[in-house]
């Protein structure tokens, strides 16, 4: 028997499978479209440089890569699900009520989350409240009261009158997408923040601040776009007077047609997202079932792929992707973690 027979037995032997059922020897891997790149070129990588077939990644949005994952253990369920947040306490319960127990959380590295335009126009300078003002369903009164109104902001230079006499349509993920709520929970946010009244809420009324905060605009001026962030790009080429919200590594593989805003004066890039000073970035991650490690064949190989200098390093090929490297002092350690099958 070869190894990879062995390896489909030991699948089927270590998951409580029947061989007579269907099985598989790949792994399979779903989420985040965000991380979706970087894994596929892992998944490349790993497929030439192993004996192992090619995982299969499907970009399902950081939401609908959970609701996967914690489906159940086995053969039928994903084994790894990329994000671009952290897994929610209704997530981890979610999985325990369906026995997947032993989870090891995998940081890979930052992004940045770019609002951009068509380079055919100029480059939008905008701030969070600016953000906050064009997007959020309700809005501080502009007459001045300390009330809500339902947004009556049409144009970008209504919200601020620095900024072009253009309409605010801006194309965007759905709720399922990690990026979606990255970009409500720091850059809506931010921006409901620079309103001390509404901050107050916090404190106060926690269930009215967020939704005041982290609500978006259903009158068409913000767009779901799905989860094909290239889908995006295209759109704003066709029109160059939209705006896309998409992970930084979209807009630097696609900087020959498109561009970043500049936000609260400081432009998305490798530097200033890896220094924290560009406001609107957060960690990129992916989840892993211990239960498959050993069983799917590969996943402990896969790990020891994507953890390796040679990808998430400094000088690695998933920083010509656009993933911004941790420090080395938490490369190394998360390294550690993962090699060890550390769990949540």
């Amino acid at each position: 028997m070869n190894k990879a027979s062995s390896l489909l037995v030991a699948t089927l032997l270590g998951l409580g499978i029947n061989q007579a059922h269907a099985a598989r020897d790949n792994i399979q891997i779903v989420g985040s479209s965000t991380v979706y790149p970087f894994s596929t070129v892992v998944a490349e990588h790993f497929g030439k440089g192993t004996g192992f077939k090619t995982p299969k990644v499907e970009a399902t949005g950081s939401g609908g890569g959970f609701k996967l994952f914690c489906s159940g253990i086995g053969v039928d369920y994903p084994d790894i699900t990329n994000s671009s947040r952290a897994i929610k306490p209704s997530e981890i319960e979610n999985c325990a009520s369906n026995g997947v127990k032993d989870i090891v959380e995998v940081k890979i590295g930052y992004d940045g989350i770019a609002l951009a335009n068509s380079n055919q126009v100029p480059v939008m300078h905008l701030s969070l409240k600016d953000i906050f003002l064009a997007l959020a369903k309700q809005v501080p009164d502009p007459a001045g009261a300390e009330k809500l109104v339902a947004n009556p902001y049409r144009t970008w230079k209504q919200v601020n009158g620095s900024l072009p006499d253009t309409a605010i349509e801006v194309l965007g993920p759905p709720p399922t997408s990690g990026t979606r709520d990255a970009f409500v929970e720091l850059a809506m946010d931010g921006g409901c923040n620079s309103f001390d009244w509404i901050k107050a809420m916090e404190k106060t009324a926690k269930q009215a601040y967020e939704a005041t905060c982290q609500t978006i605009r259903e009158d068409g001026a913000f767009i779901e776009a799905g989860e094909n962030d290239n889908l995006i790009v295209q759109k704003l080429e066709a029109n160059p007077k939209a705006i896309g919200i998409f992970g930084y590594s979209y807009l630097e593989q696609n900087s020959d047609r498109i561009q970043g805003s500049i936000i609260d004066g400081v432009e998305p890039g490798f530097e200033t997202i890896a220094s924290g000073e560009y406001s609107v970035s957060r960690p990129l991650l992916f989840y892993v079932k211990k239960a498959h490690v050993g069983s799917i064949p590969g996943i402990a190989e896969y790990l020891a792929e994507f953890t390796s200098e040679k990808a998430w390093g400094e000088d690695g090929y998933l920083s010509d992707k656009g993933l911004i490297p941790m420090p080395d002092a938490e490369r190394k350690q998360v390294a550690a973690d993962v090699k060890a099958l550390k769990t949540m």
